[in-house]
């Protein structure tokens, strides 16, 4: 069997998830491999998300393993036999591999819940203010890479998916580019907030004792609750973040800010009261 060289991020959740359920089993590598009746090898190559799993092997896994969630090893089986190749493989060799994780992630998700500090989310985002903001990026890109990024998010903006955005208001006021980009962008997000799977939820600057938004990330919701995923801006990319207790911190956090935030009726009046400013 070829090993891939570089597993996608889907990929490599399978993998963890097997090494978490055999590690619960409090059975090694080698004895996993002798109860399959293959290598430990072979093992370690299914946990590092090198080597594929049959869903017949998979099962026998989990009850090796004396997992009795079915639901969550379909969950795991629908994802060891997934062929799916999205879109997104267009831009493989193109772009940096966390865009395509981010975009096969997306494209598997249940929901979306987003919390934006200094920008406008992506999937909300014009075309012009997308420009600006990958034109600042250091070190700079070029024309074509720019280009090549604004065409990928346009892409993913193509979701239907429920998706809740709460926006702090900074990420509303600071201007990436002039006042006609922020004027659009304005009523962009006016736009999408109408649509029936969008809500926008703004954080006002006027708002007592609120420190829960003290950063930005994309909360992903998987078939199950124990297979979401946090997204979380890093220097080189996108961090997935999948252990049970960041992911319940993450819940809690999302549950505090949404709380804070505005109605999605007095947001949209915000956003319109900001837009007039301008």
């Amino acid at each position: 069997m070829v090993l891939r060289r570089e597993p996608t991020a889907r990929q490599m959740r399978l993998a963890v998830e097997l090494r978490r359920l055999r590690d619960a089993a409090g059975l090694t590598a080698r004895e996993a491999a002798t109860l399959l009746g293959v290598s430990s090898a072979q093992i370690s190559q299914i946990e590092a998300g090198l080597s594929g799993v049959s869903e017949k092997r998979l099962r026998r896994l989990a009850a090796n393993y004396a997992c009795t969630d079915e639901a969550f090893i379909d969950a795991l089986v629908a994802m060891a036999t997934d062929r799916t190749r999205g879109w997104w493989e267009e831009y493989r060799g193109l772009l940096p591999t966390p865009f395509l994780d981010l975009s096969e992630l997306e494209h598997h998700a249940r929901f979306l819940h987003h919390v934006a500090i200094l920008y406008v989310p992506g999937l909300l985002q014009t075309e012009e203010y997308a420009r600006a903001v990958f034109s600042s990026r250091l070190p700079e890109l070029t024309d074509e890479e720019i280009e090549l990024r604004i065409q990928h998010r346009k892409a993913r903006q193509q979701f239907t998916i429920p998706y809740e955005a709460l926006i702090h208001e900074a990420a509303l006021r600071i201007r990436v580019s002039d006042r006609a980009t922020a004027r659009a962008q304005l009523a962009r997000l006016l736009e999408l907030s109408e649509a029936d799977h969008i809500t926008v939820r703004v954080i006002p600057f006027d708002l007592d004792g609120f420190a829960s938004a003290s950063s930005t990330m994309t909360y992903v919701g998987g078939p199950l609750p124990k297979l979401d995923t946090v997204v979380r801006d890093a220097l080189h990319g996108s961090a997935f973040i999948n252990a049970e207790a960041q992911l319940t911190t993450y819940r809690t956090s999302f549950r505090k800010v949404e709380a804070a935030s505005l109605e999605p009726e007095q947001s949209r009046e915000f956003v319109h009261r900001l837009a007039k400013e301008l």
